[in-house]
């Protein structure tokens, strides 16, 4: 099987003669007439909202895309009035519906919407999903010097989305606030959560996450990833161990083969411009290594990726962010073929090649739609809205070309 090509090697290679914006154009440039028509899902100043930010998408037991995020009341401040509202397509993304507010605690914040969808309880046969929220009483910065605290908490639907049932607090089983290990500043994933499909593991419920310990640590030291799971259907919840790197923040899972799983994680540090990617052989209790993937660049932002479907027993992998170093401002999807050894067939979705504008493309979330359709749910446009991409895979990526 021939490979589009190794981007890494490639870019290093060109920059020694071209700037990074001529390269992006002339590798990449292609793609906008490619790729099928993006649709704006949320837009800043609409349904009596100041900002939205922060998406996740799922597809819904019955084929609907449901994309949460974000919506918040006042200012695109990440603290303050927020609630997390909800938007359906049933038409594979071509269009969307009326917006849902799904979760409101006032005017205090609900973030971090964190969906997915159990198909695997037999009390629940045609499935039901769970969202996983977090709510706090102040700023990120304050808590983490011990001046308010973060929940976690989750609601579910039984019925696709439509109606919601009262919220669960979880928070003494997956947060340590308060106790020896003095845990402060919380957040699950910003992005989807998982479900074990396959072996041991079977059915387990996953949710990546990071918190803050102790005392705020000079860049960010004092950050931690970890994920916290299910394995009854959401009736108990256990914590994994926390990855051993500094500074892990904004992280996503995924299933690997073998009961394993990776965790892939935004390095708040900055010293190293890549992700932190985590394996376990446990389906994510543990943590057998760790390293900085340096194909994986990043401007110090959130990513996303999602187990796509499985060759010779291997999973293959899908996985976005901002691919740059510097700034947020590049969009890429990659794929993996060999459950994250390398990523050696990529596509540039959406860039500011003129470098006019501040954040271009940040924030995003994958979504499986069907067996020849990826979906992309990402921050355009220094925040100002939320579009949707599909990719057909087939067709823009060689790998997937039979």
């Amino acid at each position: 099987m021939k490979q589009l090509f190794n981007f890494s090697t490639l870019f290093t290679t060109l920059l020694r003669f071209f700037p990074k914006t001529t390269i992006l154009f002339f590798l990449f440039g292609f793609c906008a007439t490619v790729l099928r028509a993006q649709s704006v899902v949320f837009a800043s100043g609409s349904n009596s909202f100041a900002s939205f930010r922060i998406p996740a998408i799922i597809k819904a037991p019955n084929g609907d895309l449901l994309a949460f995020c974000e919506g918040r009341v006042n200012s695109s401040d990440d603290f303050g009035d927020i609630d997390i509202v909800m938007k359906r397509s049933v038409d594979g993304g071509n269009s969307w519906s009326n917006l849902q507010v799904v979760v409101d605690v006032g005017s205090l914040q609900a973030g971090n919407p964190a969906p997915v969808v159990d198909l695997l309880d037999p009390e629940h046969p045609a499935g039901r999903i769970f969202l996983f929220y977090n709510t706090g009483n102040n700023h990120e910065g304050e808590v983490r010097k011990g001046r308010g605290e973060r929940r976690v908490v989750y609601v579910t639907s039984a019925d696709n989305g439509k109606s919601w049932a009262a919220p669960v607090d979880i928070s003494a089983q997956t947060h340590r606030h308060g106790m020896a290990e003095d845990w402060r500043s919380y957040a699950n994933t910003p992005g989807h959560a998982l479900q074990l499909e396959r072996g041991k593991y079977r059915g387990r419920l996953y949710v990546a996450a990071n918190h803050s310990e102790g005392q705020p640590g000079g860049r960010f030291e004092d950050y931690r990833a970890h994920g916290f799971y299910s394995d009854d259907h959401g009736k108990s919840f256990s914590l994994s161990e926390s990855v051993g790197f500094p500074g892990g923040n904004e992280s996503i899972a995924a299933e690997l083969s073998g009961g394993r799983l990776m965790m892939n994680s935004r390095n708040q540090r900055g010293d190293k411009r890549m992700r932190i990617v985590s394996v376990s052989e446990d389906g994510g209790n543990r943590w057998a290594f760790s390293f900085f993937d340096s194909t994986l660049i990043d401007p110090v932002c959130q990513g996303s990726i999602v187990n796509i479907g499985w060759r010779d027993n291997r999973a293959v992998l899908a996985f976005s962010n901002a691919a740059t170093t510097r700034r947020r401002d590049s969009l890429m999807v990659r794929v993996s073929l060999d459950e994250g050894a390398s990523w050696k067939h990529a596509l540039l979705v959406d860039h500011d090649p003129g470098k006019k504008k501040k954040d271009y493309t940040a924030y995003s979330d994958l979504v499986l739609v069907n067996k020849n359709t990826l979906g992309v749910l990402y921050e355009r446009n220094g925040y100002q809205e939320i579009l949707y991409q599909p990719i057909r895979l087939k067709r823009d990526f060689r790998p997937f070309k039979r």
